[in-house]
């Protein structure tokens, strides 16, 4: 399966390096490889422009350079290879796939993966927790498995046809990255979100393990989505989940100050 993959092109929107923004690796030097496609409409979504395959992917030439190239897509993998050379961190470092959905390319997240860990650099999936098969594929290859738990009350399938409940699927997936690879689990929590909701993602979690790490991540506004929930809020939220599981954080969005770097 490895061999397969080493040809393996990818539609991406960019690769950059950059400092981890989200959950328990916040702060980390990673290089961020970006897949274009979405499968989800997330109502506070800060990056819009992954929804769709784009027609050219943007390469920093350098970390911190803030110069990019731009490569047509389908990016070979051995660009992107050239690419994590180039930006590599300093010491064990992360390589980000994220998105857009990277599973809906399984086969190109593959081949970056094995990349990534032959030049020593720990991959870092971030994923909404919803493409089981595609996982199953891959999380060999994966050192580091960042999984979204997506609310209904402000997450919808991109396909408006497509009505299949977000919490069965994510429970499926857990498991498998739990038996696999690390894993924890990030909700984004806006003024909509619901405690009915929180105690469905408390008990997908504990039914696979209770000391999964489960990071609340208060929305910054953005889209449709323009207020965060008060703190009140967010602390009834973490005490209501620390009821049920070992380890609830909560962990703001830090990654808007890298911007200025």
């Amino acid at each position: 399966m490895a061999g397969a993959s080493q040809g393996a092109d990818a539609s991406l929107v960019e690769i950059f390096a950059s400092a981890q923004g989200e959950g328990p690796w916040v702060g980390a030097e990673t290089i961020f490889v970006r897949f274009g496609g979405c499968n989800l409409r997330c109502g506070w979504c800060d990056s819009p422009k992954t929804w769709l395959a784009s027609a050219a992917c943007r390469i920093e030439d350098a970390p911190g350079s803030e110069r990019f190239s731009n490569v047509a897509n389908p990016v070979p993998i051995d660009v992107v290879d050239r690419a994590l050379a180039t930006l590599a961190p300093v010491g064990a470092g992360f390589v980000s796939l994220t998105g857009g959905e990277p599973l809906l390319q399984p086969q190109a997240v593959r081949a970056v993966a094995e990349r990534a860990r032959a030049r020593g650099l720990r991959s870092y999936l971030e994923t909404d927790g919803l493409e089981i098969e595609a996982l199953r594929s891959v999380v060999d290859a994966i050192d580091f498995v960042s999984m979204d738990w997506k609310l209904a009350s402000d997450v919808a399938w991109a396909d408006r046809e497509d009505h299949r409940n977000f919490a069965s699927i994510h429970s499926e997936f857990l498991a498998l990255s739990h038996a696999e690879s690390e894993v924890y689990v990030k909700v984004v929590v806006t003024p909509n979100t619901r405690d009915a909701e929180l105690d469905a993602v408390c008990d997908g979690v504990r039914s696979v393990a209770q000391d999964v790490p489960l990071v609340l991540q208060p929305v910054t506004p953005f889209g449709r989505i323009r207020e965060r929930p008060s703190a009140g809020q967010i602390l009834g939220w973490q005490r209501r989940c620390a009821e049920k599981l070992d380890d609830v954080r909560i962990i703001p969005q830090t990654h808007r100050a890298y911007e200025a770097l």
